[in-house]
């Protein structure tokens, strides 16, 4: 018999102040049995950098090949498209290819995996996988989320420029969120 998914409930604050946008969102996040909880994190984290009307969390990762966030425009065409974690670069280039006008985004978990990600794109000649926003959160910000593992977490995330602002369960944590060319100290 499968083990069920755990069931996370997110009580969610997010600011993106360069963009002047703010929010709310109580969040329920089914955690996969084979999903650690810095994944959890990633998705929670990519759906206040994302956040757009609509956006709606994907099938998990009984489905590897859906995207982890997703949301759709009036007439039915995908206007995001984020994946988080550890995409492979020729995944990316076809969801770049396949959804003309989208948005498509990926949340990594560290710098390191950024650039391999970039490398790995530039050796493969996937030019076009570079084209989505790519960006990486601070591992150690991420290893100390991921250390917070209750069924129900109240989190503040707010972003200005390319730095996350994260409180949560009242404690204050902040971190870069590394892009291409960022030289990058962790993991």
């Amino acid at each position: 018999m499968a083990l069920p998914s755990t069931l996370h409930h997110f009580d969610l604050r997010f600011s993106q102040a360069d963009y002047g946008i703010e929010g709310e969102a109580a969040l329920k996040v089914a955690r996969h049995p084979s999903e650690n909880m810095e994944r959890v994190w990633l998705r929670v984290l990519a759906y206040a950098w994302k956040w757009r009307e609509g956006i709606t969390f994907g099938p998990g990762l009984c489905e590897p090949d859906a995207p982890d966030l997703l949301a759709l425009a009036p007439g039915g065409r995908t206007a995001l498209l984020v994946r988080v974690g550890k995409p492979e670069p020729a995944r990316v280039e076809r969801d770049v290819n396949q959804n003309a006008g989208a948005d498509v985004a990926v949340l990594f978990d560290g710098a390191r995996r950024l650039e391999a990600f970039l490398a790995e794109a530039r050796e493969r000649d996937l030019a076009r996988a570079a084209t989505a926003d790519l960006a990486a959160v601070d591992g150690p910000l991420l290893a100390e989320l991921a250390g917070v593992d209750a069924r129900r977490i109240g989190v503040v995330v707010t972003l200005v420029a390319d730095h996350l602002y994260v409180e949560v369960n009242g404690r204050a944590l902040d971190g870069p969120l590394h892009r291409e060319g960022t030289s990058s100290r962790e993991g």
